[in-house]
């Protein structure tokens, strides 16, 4: 068996990324009765909007799922961990800080720890207090991200060199050739937000999803630069206000407001691109339907296969190394 898949109980190895407080129990069942992991985001919500949907998501689904912490963005994150103990969530991701002051206490009560980390560095810190599992993103991914601005093909097998726990692959997949791709790379298995966005079950605004159909490669933007506060968004008027603004300065409280929560729901819930904001990966410019989650994963799997296949194939022909036969 996959050795992601072992250590998390789940068929396939491919993990629903958190997705702040647009996260929706319906999305989640979806992709860990598929076979995958889903992941319920806490983002800024309260322990008790949380615990909603945690126990929506136990209705929908008997197979295990996550919790996604972001520790240095929720106000809640000591109490969202006793949460999910509480309630016996059997695995926690924990991104946006360092999880190592939590991860004793969640072994504690059986629960699998994810690390969520953006360099080698991190990832061997994350191994050393304990994280089961290591998803390293590159800096294609959708949302928060990190100002280093590693991209997904030179650290995950940097990764892989340097820990020894399964290694997922965040950031720019979100086909089959991506998770072939991936397990080429040395990975376990990947991550994927912006790609479950665009499927029947996420139940966010129509035009956020015919957003990503439409996506070109060069479809999203990266606010926060100017301040180290990066985040990759879908390009709309509310992007382009916020960089006009950081052209001249703008207050670091007050990207922060511009770009919390509460603007995330007004662009994806609301479809107000005047408004609020869309985040999206790279990845966007790939997105051609909205399949089921259910197909969109076995088709994942089927298409991976056939990539691996190929490549096995075609390296023991002379072609390959460009040898006239």
């Amino acid at each position: 068996m996959n050795q992601l898949c072992s250590v998390l109980a789940i068929k396939y190895p491919i993990i629903q990324g958190g997705m702040g407080n647009i996260s929706s129990p319906k999305l989640v069942a979806a992709v860990s009765n598929a076979g995958g992991l889903g992941t319920i985001g806490c983002g800024t919500m309260t322990p008790e909007e949380v615990e909603k949907r945690i126990v929506a998501t136990k209705q929908l689904t008997q197979k295990p799922f996550a919790l996604n912490v972001p520790i240095n963005v929720s106000p809640y994150t000591k109490e969202l961990l006793q949460l999910a103990i509480t309630q016996k969530v059997p695995v926690v991701s924990l991104s946006a800080g360092n999880p190592t002051l939590y991860i004793e206490k969640l072994h504690a009560h059986h629960i699998r720890v994810i690390a969520v980390v953006a360099s080698v560095k991190h990832a061997i810190k994350a191994e050393q207090g304990g994280a089961d599992v290591i998803v390293a993103e590159g800096f294609e991914a959708a949302g928060i991200n990190s100002d280093l601005e590693l991209t997904t093909f030179t650290l995950i097998p940097q990764v892989v060199d340097a820990v020894s726990v399964p290694v997922v692959a965040a950031g720019g997949v979100g086909d089959g050739r991506g998770l072939a791709a991936s397990f080429m790379l040395g990975a376990a298995g990947v991550q994927m937000g912006t790609r479950f966005i665009a499927t029947q079950e996420m139940p966010v605004h129509p035009t956020y999803k015919q957003r990503l159909l439409d996506a070109t490669d060069v479809e999203t933007v990266i606010l926060g630069r100017s301040i180290g506060q990066v985040r990759r968004v879908l390009c709309s008027p509310y992007a382009s206000s916020l960089l006009a603004d950081e052209a001249i300065g703008i207050k670091l409280t007050d990207y922060q407001e511009r770009t919390s929560e509460t603007y995330h729901i007004k662009g994806a819930i609301e479809g107000n691109e005047q408004g609020g904001f869309m985040n999206s990966g790279q990845i966007a410019g790939i997105i051609q339907d909205l399949p089921t989650v259910a197909t969109l994963i076995e088709r994942m799997m089927d298409d991976a296969q056939q990539c691996l296949n190929r490549t096995l194939l075609n390296h023991f022909t002379d072609s390959v190394w460009g040898v006239q036969s």
